[in-house]
């Protein structure tokens, strides 16, 4: 990607009130926050998802996360990575075994700024925090192989986007992501 990250926030059109605040907030926190783009920085810290539909478009790659305890989109942290789409297809190909997955386009699908509890990682407790996410439109080939990411989930499947929704186990990101994300498809 040309554009630098901030920049492409900058000119995103939010789809909803949720996405109007949380750009205000994730541009506060890129302007104002040091390491932003590194999970040491323990309050707040940016990620990338990616919503990877099949070329029908009515059909959506879903993780069952461990760490959640719930199917859900694919993604992870920035890790001091400043392109967030290079971030999102690495994180899908990583959690699903997929080899090949493009962008539907280059630009930003979606923003939220989700909370994190508190948990237990690799051993280590790691405080309530912030994902300042960017999410991705990607698009793969249903007959791929798909595998699990034993670290970090423990089942991968396509799913229908209304059982997509309906498979989540959280409430908020049925109601307030999944479904916007789902909706966003239809234009």
């Amino acid at each position: 990607m040309n554009k630098d990250i901030i920049d492409q926030i900058k000119v995103y059109e939010p789809w909803n009130e949720q996405e109007k605040v949380d750009k205000a907030m994730i541009l506060h926190c890129l302007e104002t926050m040091p390491h932003i783009f590194f999970r040491e920085n323990a309050l707040a810290h940016m990620t990338a998802s990616a919503w990877v539909v099949n070329k029908t478009r009515d059909k959506v790659l879903m993780v069952y996360h461990n760490i959640y305890d719930s199917w859900s989109w694919l993604g992870g942290h920035a890790d001091g990575e400043r392109d967030l789409l290079k971030v999102a297809i690495k994180e899908v190909c990583e959690e699903s075994g997929l080899k090949e997955v493009k962008p539907v386009t280059e630009e930003i699908y979606s923003l939220e700024v989700l909370t994190v509890d508190g948990h237990v990682k690799r051993g280590k407790y790691l405080s309530s925090h912030l994902h300042l996410n960017v999410t991705y439109l990607l698009e793969a080939e249903e007959d791929q192989k798909i595998s699990i990411k034993a670290d970090e989930n423990s089942g991968v499947g396509w799913f229908g986007l209304q059982e997509a929704i309906e498979a989540s186990t959280e409430p908020w990101f049925q109601e307030n992501i999944y479904t916007k994300l789902n909706e966003k498809l239809k234009g």
